[in-house]
């Protein structure tokens, strides 16, 4: 109404007024109409019906408030509406059941596990002495005590797990072999110092762990 309005002010205001009276109207009303249709075809003023996606999902919507409501309003329609909700989650529970049988793996495809391979005492023994003949006394220091591991590991005293850490190991030795778990414990010490600690390390370190070790491998041994 406000636009057909505006229009026919437009259309009157073509004629001069005189005095009190209303100009003499420029368009015929046929004219003013045929403005009026032309304007609202614009697609600014469409308005969009909705797809059937949208009619389904605002039909839903609608029955499920209309159902929530009932269920607290204390009539005759909230046992209905309790009984509606009851047969709705109990089929939704079927079919998810259902589903949950129909999926079975494939024998056909087999599990890729990725699984590190572990090294030897020998290799990092040998990567022992390469750090030492570098003065990376730290590094060094670092693959003797896991050389010892690995050692302890292939004797089966201990379980060499990644991640693990050397209190862990520290804690089995003294359980599996207690005679050796003071020059165990001490070599453990030597590494934790250099390697966690930050602390200043050298051939003197290195030396010591030596000896640590070979006391640990010969009363393993015995």
């Amino acid at each position: 109404m406000f636009l057909a309005a505006l229009v026919a002010l437009v259309a009157l205001a073509g004629a001069p007024a005189r005095g009190d009276e209303l100009p003499t109207p420029q368009r015929s009303p046929d004219e003013v109409h045929r403005t009026i249709r032309e304007v609202l075809r614009r697609r600014e003023f469409r308005r969009e019906s909705p797809t059937v996606v949208e009619r389904a999902r605002r039909w839903v919507r609608d029955q499920l408030s209309r159902l929530l409501a009932s269920l607290f309003r204390g009539d005759r329609g909230t046992v209905l509406a309790w009984i509606i909700l009851g047969g709705l989650l109990t089929v939704v529970i079927v079919l998810s059941a259902r589903f949950a049988r129909s999926i079975t793996p494939d024998p056909g495809r087999a599990i890729a596990v990725s699984v590190a391979p572990r090294r030897s005492a020998g290799e990092w023994r040998a990567e022992a002495d390469a750090h030492e003949r570098a003065g990376e006394w730290k590094l060094a220091l670092r693959a003797r005590y896991r050389s010892l591991v690995a050692d302890l590991a292939s004797r089966g005293l201990v379980d060499e797990v990644p991640g693990r850490t050397a209190g862990e190991y520290r804690a089995e030795v003294a359980e599996t072999v207690p005679r050796v778990a003071s020059e165990f414990a001490g070599a453990t010490e030597l590494f934790e110092r250099a390697w966690y600690g930050n602390r200043p390390t050298g051939a003197d370190d290195a030396a010591n762990f030596r000896d640590l070790e070979q006391t640990v491998l010969t009363g393993t041994r015995a």
